[in-house]
């Protein structure tokens, strides 16, 4: 970013295109060849303008430096072709980028001072050639076509190579052979409709989510990754759609409203000048509904075309922020969203006249910032914000970020909530999850309703006495239960229609202690079996029999249980027994403050002397990664934000 602040601040008297052929330094004439061959050789007035759209951009966009990445893609394509599981693959590469290449993504240098004018000829000349011929092209504008079609790459470090041919090449059968009917041929979603499919026929994408190695961002590797991460996927989809003429761009969220990570996905322009976005990646098909159940703060598109304002702001703030300096917002363009005016603390010293907004991630962070501003007049400004989410002010004062103002929510109606914990007036907190109950936990603990605990001296339960009946779903970590007699063969069985779906059964004495015998069950799948007896609350006991199931234990001979422990399926931030918890509290004058930290002894934490009103954090020492923040309303319920 440096040398995009260095020609705004030394060099604004020069036109953009003159600043950029001055920073390419040795490399000009290859620039400079570009220009003249779009005056002289191919004398075209919009290949020339689109050139110099090019190039007034570049210096915004960079490439792997030396020849180090070229072996790293030689050994992914051996990996790629060696039999290897998509799993195994992404081990392999994983540990090869870190011991083999480690630092690699730092060894970069500016497009503008390596690329050759024979590379972005031919990929201008094979833009305009999509862009002019395609039916499914004819709408967009030039403007557009700068954007959504024109660039030599989509991503930052991707190869410039001849990925326009190999894409055209491999995924393209069903596009040269689409019925040409007078409906839907010259659509641009048939068009994208056609891709997709073969895409998706071709690759058979296998996402994988956790850390892994280098992006394969070469055209020789791009149409053979088994494995990949939204992103990976969004990447090829875009540049496959690019090189037949399918205008396409790709949106990102730097964080979820609720969650600690951000989105990548793509938008198409279809011929009727609508945007159709993807929910996911090249599995999603545009245009259909887009995430009805997230929370977004802010939606970038990723340009080719330099943010000036992003630049500005780099130039000037003193707290420099690791804003992409190619994107722009479109927040508006997906839901309604507000611009704020956010009382500053009157107290609070800045170093600079840029404030910064941002949500809580969790995951042993707080607050991670998704947008800058100003602050004018003790107000930080804001623009275009997403609803229904709670955001923070922070300021930088010469040495660090810090809270600015309350924490505080915008709904969805455009009010604002300002949080203030009360230290006048406590109160007790019980908390049974560290985290919101996503519609697919609640509707796998709903199965648990009508389950029974039951005993019988003969293993085909004939004669089973049921000793409780699970009739709410706020079950305690033990259940206690009283049988007349000791009895051999123990139980859960699940209502009909739930599957059988548990995480985990287990049987206590009456001093608690874990108690064992056979598994047995309704199935004879051991698998299944076992997973409700493997102390890991992530893998589940289920059939696929909707009706009749149950687990349970042989003790042997008669014994008395006392206590029976029935873990719903779920995602595992229920509070769990014998993990080591935190709770804080925000306080305006010192942040985050510790409730103190205790070790769980059931499924529910209880904390004393709790300010009135206050936003709390529980975190989990021992494991997991999934927190979010929350409030007990007046009627003591819990609210997540």
């Amino acid at each position: 970013m440096h040398f995009l602040i260095l020609l705004f601040v030394c060099s604004c008297s020069r036109s953009p295109l003159e600043q950029a052929l001055r920073y390419a330094g040795d490399n000009r004439p290859e620039l400079e060849a570009v220009l003249e061959h779009y005056t002289t050789v191919d004398a075209d007035s919009e290949k020339l303008a689109a050139a110099r759209f090019l190039i007034e951009n570049m210096p915004a966009h960079k490439s792997y430096r030396g020849n180090e990445i070229h072996d790293y893609y030689a050994i992914a394509g051996k990996v790629l072709s060696s039999g290897l599981s998509p799993v195994e693959q992404r081990d392999s590469l994983l540990y090869v980028s870190d011991y083999m290449f480690p630092g690699l993504e730092d060894r970069t240098v500016s497009d503008i001072r390596v690329i050759k004018s024979d590379f972005l000829i031919r990929s201008i000349d094979q833009a305009f050639d999509e862009w002019r011929n395609r039916p499914w092209a004819q709408h967009v504008t030039f403007d557009e076509f700068c954007e959504w079609l024109l660039p030599y790459k989509a991503v930052e470090l991707q190869e410039m190579d001849s990925w326009r041919d190999t894409l055209f090449t491999f995924f393209t059968w069903g596009l040269n052979n689409m019925v040409h009917d007078d409906d839907t041929y010259e659509t641009t979603f048939n068009a994208v409709h056609t891709v997709r499919n073969e895409i998706n026929w071709r690759i058979k994408p296998y996402g994988l989510f956790n850390r892994k190695g280098y992006p394969l961002l070469s055209a020789d590797l791009l149409h053979r990754q088994t494995f990949g991460n939204c992103l990976d996927y969004v990447t090829l989809a875009v540049l496959t759609y690019r090189s037949v003429g399918i205008p396409c761009v790709i949106d990102e969220t730097p964080y979820w409203g609720r969650f600690r990570a951000g989105h990548s996905w793509y938008t198409v322009l279809n011929n009727r000048g609508e945007e159709l976005t993807s929910e996911w990646d090249v599995s999603s098909v545009p245009g259909g509904a887009f995430f009805t159940d997230k929370r977004i703060p802010k939606v970038y598109r990723n340009t080719y075309s330099i943010n000036r304002e992003r630049q500005k702001y780099l130039s000037k703030s003193a707290y420099k922020h690791p804003f992409s300096m190619c994107q722009k917002d479109v927040t508006a363009d997906y839901f309604n969203t507000s611009d704020l005016e956010i009382p500053v603390f009157k107290d609070v010293k800045l170093a600079e006249k840029y404030a910064y907004i941002a949500t809580f991630t969790g995951m042993n962070e707080d607050w991670s910032v998704v947008d800058y501003g100003t602050v004018r007049h003790g107000n930080a400004h804001f623009t275009r914000m997403g609803r229904n989410i709670l955001y923070i002010a922070l300021g930088y004062d010469g040495t660090q970020l810090r809270p600015i103002s309350k924490p505080f929510i915008l709904h969805t109606d455009g009010s604002l909530d300002y949080i203030t914990c009360d230290t006048t007036r406590t109160r007790s907190v019980d908390i049974r999850r560290k985290y919101y109950q996503s519609n697919n936990v609640a509707k796998m603990r709903k199965r648990l309703l009508g389950g029974q605990i039951q005993c019988s001296n003969n293993a085909d339960f004939n004669d089973a006495v049921t000793l409780y009946t699970i009739e709410n779903l706020n079950i305690p970590d033990k259940i206690q239960v009283s049988a007349d007699q000791p009895y051999r063969y123990w139980r859960y069985m699940s209502p009909n229609g739930s599957y059988g779906s548990i995480a985990e059964l287990a049987f206590f004495t009456a001093d608690t202690i874990l108690m064992t015998g056979e598994p047995i069950s309704s199935t004879s799948d051991n698998g299944a079996i076992s997973r409700a007896f493997d102390d890991d609350w992530l893998s589940n006991f289920e059939t696929g029999q909707a009706d009749g199931n149950w687990i349970g234990m042989d003790m042997g001979t008669p014994q008395s249980v006392a206590y029976v422990r029935i873990v719903p399926r779920s995602d595992d931030n229920d509070i769990h027994p014998g993990d080591v918890y935190e709770m804080r509290y925000w306080n305006a004058d010192n942040g985050w403050t510790s409730c103190g930290i205790q070790t769980a002894n059931g499924n529910t934490l209880h904390y004393d002397n709790i300010p009135a009103g206050s936003l709390m954090w529980v975190s989990d020492h021992t494991r997991g990664m999934d927190e979010r923040l929350f409030l007990i309303d007046d009627e003591g319920n819990v609210v997540w934000w």
